[in-house]
């Protein structure tokens, strides 16, 4: 893992330096749980992080007391006096309403501090949650081609390339200056070197297409502690082909594929390595998603009813309601949610197929 010079959780929680190095990753804030910001759009306090990581607000305090240096550089303020009031003014979520008397500081954080403190907190899951996404990130970041070295900005994999645009500026845009061109005296230097730059834009969003395709492809050498990530970039039909391989990898049999139109609320069947009979639901969602009551309702009805299923998996890269956990030991389903996945993935196997 050296030799690839990818960088692990511990190394992480360790050392300031490679802190600092990915801390320009904001988004995967978002990408694991939605972050709360207050009127302004850019902070939060003191009390919405610890929400935010799950965790007491004598938690972070503690925690920016210890990193206090390392989080001002990163966004942590702390405001008193005229700036106090006027942050306040500003925000009318901070109302001195519910306080019998004015506070004298308030502590607030910026995106940036919050994902500083993502790296610093170690026993939140949450937390991990965040460090183990961006160490993904980073993995792919540096274990893929770059197509162009001066382009060092992070590409989002929720951004799709509309490739009508690369077809437009390739099949009639750029026909349409050589065109002009050819029939332009005056105005022809011009005309080239708009031609040009139109060029230039074609290629680069080829480029892009490309780098996203690889981005959002299966690796099978990737380190076991970004195989969240890897299934938050997959699509539906991938996901499901993934849940399958770990079925097979398991021990169990007749393994196949089934969902797509006409599914009827099973994405996978086959038997467990005892012979039972087995169904799988797949929702790959966004990590602040839940799967809800209603959810597991539809999936008794399939696993139960059409299938006869012995064994009826729900798997999501999202966490689950606690009505809709109630509802699947009511009901015998095995709720796979985002952290039984993750152990899954990494190799851990699922008690219910043992």
């Amino acid at each position: 893992m050296e030799g690839q010079n990818v960088i692990n959780e511990s190394a992480l929680l360790e050392s300031k330096s490679l802190r600092d190095s990915v801390l320009a990753r904001t988004d995967v804030l978002d990408r694991v749980k939605a972050l709360s910001l207050l009127p302004d759009g850019m902070h939060v306090t003191t009390a919405m992080v610890a929400t935010y990581f799950g965790v007491t607000v004598e938690v972070i305090r503690q925690l920016a007391k210890r990193h206090r240096e390392e989080l001002e550089a990163n966004g942590m303020t702390v405001l008193r006096g005229a700036d106090l009031r006027k942050f306040e003014s500003d925000n009318m979520s901070l109302s001195l309403g519910s306080y019998p008397q004015a506070r004298r500081s308030l502590t607030i954080y910026s995106r940036r501090a919050v994902l500083n403190i993502a790296m610093l907190l170690r026993d939140s899951v949450v937390a991990r949650q965040v460090r183990t996404y961006l160490l993904d990130m980073e993995f792919l970041a540096r274990t893929q081609p770059v197509d162009n070295p001066v382009q060092t900005e992070a590409v989002s994999l929720d951004d799709r390339i509309d490739q009508r645009i690369t077809h437009i500026l390739g099949k009639t845009v750029v026909p349409m200056f050589n065109a002009l061109i050819e029939t332009s005296g005056e105005h022809r230097k011009e005309l080239i070197a708009l031609r040009a730059g139109v060029q230039r834009i074609e290629r680069r969003l080829h480029q892009h297409h490309a780098r996203l395709q690889r981005l959002e492809g299966v690796r099978d050498d990737r380190p076991a502690v970004g195989v969240m990530a890897a299934m938050d970039a997959m699509n539906a039909r991938t996901f499901e082909h993934h849940i399958a391989k770990l079925l097979s990898r398991d021990g169990c049999t007749d393994v196949f594929v089934v969902g797509g139109h006409g599914d009827r609320g099973v994405d996978v069947v086959g038997r467990t390595p005892d012979g039972r009979r087995l169904v799988a639901q797949c929702k790959r969602y966004a990590p602040y998603l839940t799967i809800t009551s209603p959810d597991i309702q539809k999936f008794i009805g399939s696993a139960k009813v059409l299938y006869n299923a012995q064994v009826a998996l729900f798997v999501a890269t999202c966490p689950f309601t606690p009505d809709a956990l109630q509802l699947a030991v009511e009901t015998n389903i095995t709720a796979v949610h985002r952290g039984m996945l993750e152990e899954w993935s990494a190799g851990e196997p699922l008690k219910i197929l043992e």
